[in-house]
């Protein structure tokens, strides 16, 4: 299709035309069938996921990093090293009129459709989780009837 002068003074005046731009948006500029892995703000702020992503640079060298510059610098300290061990390019991301649940995104510059993006933890990891709690209940609760 031709442009004519119409859509050249529309691209000037509203800028050009984005495909997905919702989508976009919510992965930090990048579309989810080009996402390999993905975390929220919560995730990256408790340090999780650090292994499924080392892993997954492992097995896409070209990959790419984004990273919500609404988030702390500090808390991307060890996905920037792992970046940095990998060779995987990494930028900041700020979109201020946009409320994005992910933080981090780990892309590559063609779709590859991959199914499972998001952190999952072993299921290992949160028995113990809950093992631990009801460790501290049992001794807080110790603790007030022993007086």
């Amino acid at each position: 299709m031709k442009k004519d002068i119409d859509d050249y003074l529309n691209e000037g005046i509203y800028g050009v035309k984005e495909t997905k731009a919702g989508e976009r948006k919510e992965f930090l500029g990048t579309l989810r069938e080009r996402t390999i892995f993905a975390l929220t703000e919560g995730e990256v702020v408790q340090q999780k996921g650090i292994n499924q992503l080392t892993d997954a640079m492992k097995q896409y060298p070209d990959a790419s990093l984004r990273l919500s510059g609404e988030v702390s610098t500090r808390f991307f300290k060890p996905y920037k090293k792992a970046a940095a061990d990998y060779n995987i390019a990494y930028t900041s991301v700020t979109n201020q009129d946009v409320d994005a649940d992910l933080a981090l995104v780990l892309h590559v510059d063609h779709a590859i459709h991959k199914d499972d993006i998001y952190l999952h933890e072993e299921e290992s990891t949160i028995a113990e989780q809950a093992e631990e709690k009801e460790q501290s209940f049992t001794s807080m609760l110790k603790n007030i009837f022993k007086r």
